[in-house]
């Protein structure tokens, strides 16, 4: 009687921690970029809180955002980035237009801002982007 209990007390303990080994064995899921909408809603929600935007504003943001994200959406064909690993590095190309492209999305915002609120903006702004690697991008010899 106490074998058999001790027999089912050992398969019982060795059932979890084969199941803890087995979800702890799960490659950590690769996070993956916000979609333009998520990009959207974060910029402005954040710029209007930061900035104390009455409505008017916030709708000339949203607009130039919206505009810009969806651009920037549409520079990067779907499925290119690779299965495992860092996305790729950009062009020199692709900076160029995500440059002008911000440049077009802040004229548009310095005509509904105030002057101090655009300088704000433009301090704001240095802090959104995506946070910057240093030194060589991963899985490279340094």
């Amino acid at each position: 009687m106490i074998q058999k209990l001790m027999l089912k007390g050992l398969v019982l303990f060795s059932a979890i921690v084969l199941m803890s080994i087995k979800t702890n064995a799960q490659p950590p899921e690769e996070p993956r970029p916000p979609r333009p909408e998520e990009q959207l809603k974060m910029a402005t929600e954040k710029i209007s809180r930061e900035l104390h935007l009455n409505t008017k504003q916030q709708d000339k943001l949203r607009t130039a955002y919206g505009h810009f994200f969806m651009e920037i959406e549409k520079m990067h064909p779907k499925n290119t980035r690779p299965k495992e690993g860092p996305p790729p590095i950009p062009t020199e190309a692709e900076i160029r237009v995500v440059k002008n492209l911000a440049a077009i999305r802040d004229a548009k915002i310095k005509t509904v801002l105030t002057v101090k609120q655009y300088k704000q903006y433009q301090e704001l702004e240095k802090t959104m982007g995506p946070p910057r690697r240093e030194g060589p991008p991963p899985g490279k010899p340094k």
